[in-house]
């Protein structure tokens, strides 16, 4: 397939007015559909392929999203860069709704999810000490400093299963732990996009405090989704403005993530 894009924008609905000179494109994978068809067109300079990651109309909850294939199939278009915008909860009650946090880590509670493309030939051991991309990293907080957001830098996004929210007590133990913020749809993707050593970056917008960081009600789906679109021309722009700061060469780990490794197949 001939490459048609660098980067890779993984999102909801709201971005699909994100790209100039527009078309979709259907591609197919070994592992099946992604979750639609893929949009490729430009920001600027820079060719970008963008995915709903819940297909049109929100069809695909967060553990039916057929992770392998929208990853491959981005591949398969010549992406090597890819970013992740996504709504999730705070865990931490000095991180409201409204700040945006790109996490330096990352910790999966899901259950039942394909994770990994190597699970036949032999065994592939991927490091991953460090999930997402330096660069994409630092490209995507200078980007939201310099548009007054407010940032934070790392952190550590917990991934449970979903559909369902969290109980209290599950919210406060993930407190207990340390961690940040909690979301549906970070892992596998992450971990796949290793695999297939391109970077990964997550843009992280909080739209709630998770049930057990304040009393009330706990989070609902309405509110979650009412917030997100209150603020999607915000994240849209911050989108379009850090792919333009995305390095137009890799320096970072992410690209020699295989490097040593024998793999059972070719990658695209």
């Amino acid at each position: 397939m001939v490459n048609r894009a660098e980067i890779g924008v993984i999102g909801g609905s709201g971005f699909y007015s994100l790209l100039e000179d527009a078309e979709e494109i259907g591609v197919s994978t070994p592992y099946g559909p992604p979750s639609d068809t893929i949009t490729v067109g430009r920001i600027g300079e820079r060719q970008v392929a963008f995915i709903p990651r819940h297909g049109r109309g929100h069809v695909h909850p967060p553990h039916r999203i057929p992770y392998r294939a929208n990853l491959w199939a981005l591949r398969s278009l010549g992406v090597r860069q890819v970013l992740a915008p996504s709504a999730v909860g705070s865990l931490r009650a000095e991180i409201g709704p409204g700040a945006l946090v790109v996490p330096d880590q990352l910790v999966d509670r899901t259950a039942g999810r394909v994770q990994t493309y190597y699970d036949a030939g032999g065994a592939v051991h991927v490091s991953f000490a460090d999930p997402y991309c330096p660069l994409g990293r630092a490209a995507a907080t200078a980007t939201a400093r310099d548009a007054d957001w407010d940032l934070v830098d790392g952190g550590t996004l917990v991934v449970v299963e979903g559909p369902r929210f969290s109980t209290r007590a599950e919210s406060q133990w993930f407190q207990s732990a340390g961690w940040s913020i909690i979301g549906m749809t970070g892992h596998p993707e992450a971990v796949l996009a290793r695999e297939l050593a391109l970077c990964y970056t997550t843009l992280a917008l909080v739209t709630d405090h998770d049930a057990g960081v304040e009393a009330g009600e706990g989070v609902t789906h309405e509110e979650v989704l009412a917030f997100f679109a209150a603020n999607v021309e915000r994240m849209r722009s911050l989108v379009r403005d850090v792919v333009q700061a995305l390095p137009h060469e890799r320096t970072c780990p992410c690209g020699d993530a295989l490097d040593g490794i024998k793999l059972p197949f070719e990658l695209p």
